[in-house]
């Protein structure tokens, strides 16, 4: 979160406002951060919520807020994506949004403000997606977020967010040379332990990942016949709206250690997160251990954005067949104790 808002803090400091255009489905830290510490201060940040997955309604409100505010002051526009997309699985075409930035920064700026190309950043949280899968500022994005918490240790045992910038991009480039100052200013810098420890999982990602992306797969493909689940949320199933985009996007066939079904009600939900056994039930998520969480229940009060019924779901490295007789013990008896 320090690291969220430390791109925040670092495009204060050249402009006077900023909005964001926020995917309606993302972690609900990132949401809530700007509800708690912004919602007196929208004359400083505002935020609009879309789906990523719509260029066309993103470009669109892209082009109305540049041609609002136009002449009236100085004001920086981020494009934050989330891909995949927490807890929906949401892929979002990273190079097309990019491209489409770029043709609105060209299009609809003035062309005598040198900073033109810095009005406009695009920053994206590929959290789910680290680098051994998918590399944002090679598609085009001017920055991407990692919460180094989750996959990069990989034991659940780090407290770390890191922002890389883009070298090719007059965003990124700005970027980079502000948010140095932002961090030693602020004191946002993780402890050398924590650093060493994210150093520790970085030599085992790429493997830990080839395990946790096989198992995922293979759990949602169970998921999605099982009797008693109604929908699974991975990009790894042909199904999935943005499968094809996720096989472009996402290298080596690897969809993520992430995925979501849904059961027919909160009720029973929980009970399937509490009757399972060798899925331990916990709000983390990139670690050694399969973990299981019913979104809904952690969100803010007001602002569920989850189904009731979906539990999310962060793989292992547990065998997967122990996983799936985990998963079928739960939904049967949790089906036996909603009917009873």
């Amino acid at each position: 979160m320090a690291a969220v808002h430390s791109i925040l803090l670092s495009l204060m400091s050249n402009h006077t406002h900023i909005h964001i255009l926020l995917p309606d489905d993302a972690y609900h830290g990132v949401p809530t951060q700007f509800h708690t510490l912004f919602d007196t201060m929208k004359h400083v940040v505002s935020w609009t919520m879309v789906d990523m997955t719509d260029i066309h309604q993103v470009e669109q409100l892209l082009r109305t807020r540049i041609k609002e505010n136009r002449g009236r002051q100085r004001e920086a526009i981020l494009v934050w994506m989330e891909t995949p997309s927490n807890p929906l699985c949401k892929v979002t075409d990273i190079g097309a949004i990019c491209d489409m930035v770029n043709m609105v920064r060209k299009e609809e700026t003035d062309d005598d403000d040198d900073d033109k190309e810095q009005m406009i950043t695009t920053v994206v949280d590929s959290t789910w997606a680290p680098p051994c899968i998918t590399q944002p500022i090679l598609i085009g994005a001017d920055a991407v977020l990692h919460s180094g918490t989750k996959y990069f240790g990989g034991h659940s045992d780090v407290l770390l967010g890191l922002v890389s910038c883009s070298p090719f991009t007059s965003s990124g480039k700005s970027l980079s040379q502000i948010l140095p100052t932002v961090q030693n200013t602020v004191g946002a810098v993780a402890s050398p332990f924590d650093c060493w420890l994210t150093l520790r999982g970085l030599r085992t990602l790429h493997v830990r990942l080839q395990k946790q992306c096989q198992t995922a797969l293979s759990l949602a493909k169970f998921l999605d016949n099982h009797a008693h689940v109604s929908k699974v949320h991975y990009p790894g199933l042909t199904s999935h709206p943005q499968h094809s985009i996720a096989s472009k996007q996402m290298k080596y066939g690897w969809y993520g250690g992430m995925l979501s079904f849904e059961v027919s009600s909160e009720e029973m939900a929980c009970a399937v997160a509490g009757a399972a056994k060798t899925i331990q039930r916990a709000t983390s998520l990139g670690g050694t251990e399969t973990l299981i969480e019913h979104r809904a229940s952690i969100e803010p009060i007001g602002r569920v954005t989850s189904p009731l019924g979906l539990l999310r779901v962060s793989v292992g490295l547990e065998d997967v067949e122990d996983l799936k007789v985990d998963l079928d013990m739960a939904l049967n008896v949790a089906t036996r104790v909603v009917s009873s």
